[in-house]
């Protein structure tokens, strides 16, 4: 076992950060045995001196001060639990400019400079993990880096926000409304006070560019990603999507298209005998492709801080072991700038509307028409549901794979015919 410490400066004493020091400081010799010298957990970066805190820390390990951790010479590794963007991408390009390793497990500073960080941390021949930014518990920058580093990534569809797959889940189950199912997932734990980031499908994009990134070897930022979230779903639709033959996830989708790739984060319907179909609750997966190995499923818990310390600590262990032996385990990714991603208009992909009419003889003719007008082959064409009272109709449609633009100009047709008063919802099919 090599005679020196590891001396770790940690950013961050929250949900996740309150894990790692707890892990670091109750397991110090069986984290050594493992890692194969002592992880010494030398200052932590806090914003309140005072606050109270469910592990006990000696204070004098506690600052408010940056250059505490990122200009002391004896700190050699930086670990990130902190969050947010900034000042954290600033934090970590100081460290790793003063010729520090890092650990991180911030999803947002990775996905938006992931590939500028690696490439300072290249030039700077230190290391930089990130396994918990994407997929919390679940090892899949490693398995990127190892198992997979073989293959040609085809595609990868992923079920990677709890918060959303557990709402979601809710609905379907229990009938209930977006919001009823946000404040159940808030009351269990699983939903912030403020939703947006989960519910408006940003989390998700974010963890997709990171492993859009790492899979295809290019640099895919979030803004290059067509978002959308869960806002525009009803409890009927998941009724109609079980009838069909489906369930109503929020999926996170790339695929190796020729010199391009597509990326998209939207809500779609996908087979119940899918692997991502069986996802429940906060779990997440990840269902991958590739030219060799095949079909490969990942699944674990996505969040939270036990399963995102273990994630973080496992990098810290893997990073003495390279320091020990005097090997770099840095990922040995290049970023192809010349692969663009597809805009969503030119994607193709099959639809679900569900459209309220009057109920009156030809309303099914106008509506056929608008499709055929804009190319767009039907699968499926019947009447779900009637209200005498109203004299109206709920329609649901199912199409053929179209372009996605194609698949919108029919969606906003066939809202402005006289007799449709609401094409109510707009899902795409896998």
């Amino acid at each position: 076992m090599a005679s020196s410490p590891l001396n770790v400066g940690l950013i961050g004493l929250g949900t996740v950060g309150t894990q790692v020091a707890e892990r670091m400081l109750t397991w110090q010799s069986q984290l050594a045995r493992r890692a194969g010298m002592e992880l010494c957990l030398r200052r932590v970066l806090v914003r309140d001196l005072a606050k109270r805190r469910a592990v006990e820390v000696d204070k004098e390990l506690l600052t408010t001060n940056p250059a505490d951790l990122l200009d002391d010479p004896e700190i050699n590794v930086i670990v990130e639990v902190a969050g947010g963007e900034e000042p954290m991408r600033g934090y970590l390009e100081r460290a790793i400019g003063a010729g520090k390793h890092v650990v991180t497990a911030n999803k947002v500073v990775m996905a938006k400079h992931g590939p500028d960080l690696l490439d300072l941390a290249a030039e700077k021949n230190v290391d930089l993990y990130f396994e918990a930014a994407v997929g919390g518990g679940i090892p899949l920058i490693s398995t990127f880096r190892t198992d997979l580093q073989a293959n040609r990534i085809e595609r990868l569809s992923a079920v990677i926000n709890g918060t959303t797959n557990y709402v979601l889940g809710r609905m379907a189950a229990a009938n209930l409304t977006l919001d009823e199912a946000v404040r159940e997932a808030q009351a269990a734990g699983f939903a912030e006070a403020d939703p947006t980031d989960d519910v408006g499908g940003f989390d998700a994009t974010y963890k997709l560019a990171i492993l859009g990134s790492i899979a295809y070897e290019i640099k895919v930022r979030p803004e290059d990603i067509f978002r959308e979230g869960i806002e525009g779903i009803e409890p009927v639709d998941f009724r109609y999507a079980r009838e069909l033959g489906y369930a109503i996830k929020l999926i996170a989708h790339t695929q190796r298209h020729p010199g391009r790739i597509e990326a998209r984060v939207h809500p779609a319907m996908i087979p119940l005998e899918h692997p991502l179909a069986q996802v429940e609750g906060a779990t997440n997966a990840v269902f991958v492709e590739g030219d060799l190995v095949g079909q490969v499923l990942l699944v674990g818990q996505g969040a939270g801080g036990r399963p995102t310390a273990s994630a973080v600590v496992g990098d810290l262990i893997d990073l003495a072991r390279s320091i020990r032996r005097g090997v770099q385990s840095r990922p040995s990714f290049t970023f192809d700038d010349r692969v663009a991603v597809i805009p969503m208009g030119e994607v193709m992909t099959r639809a679900y509307y569900r459209i309220r009419v009057d109920d009156r003889a030809g309303v099914l003719a106008a509506i056929g028409q608008v499709y055929a007008e804009e190319g767009v082959s039907i699968s499926s064409f019947i009447q779900k549901g009637a209200w005498v009272e109203e004299r109206t109709a709920e329609i649901v449609v199912t199409t053929h794979p179209s372009s996605d633009a194609s698949l919108q100009k029919a969606r906003t047709a066939i809202a402005k015919l006289e007799p449709v008063h609401a094409v109510s919802s707009f899902l795409r099919v896998f």
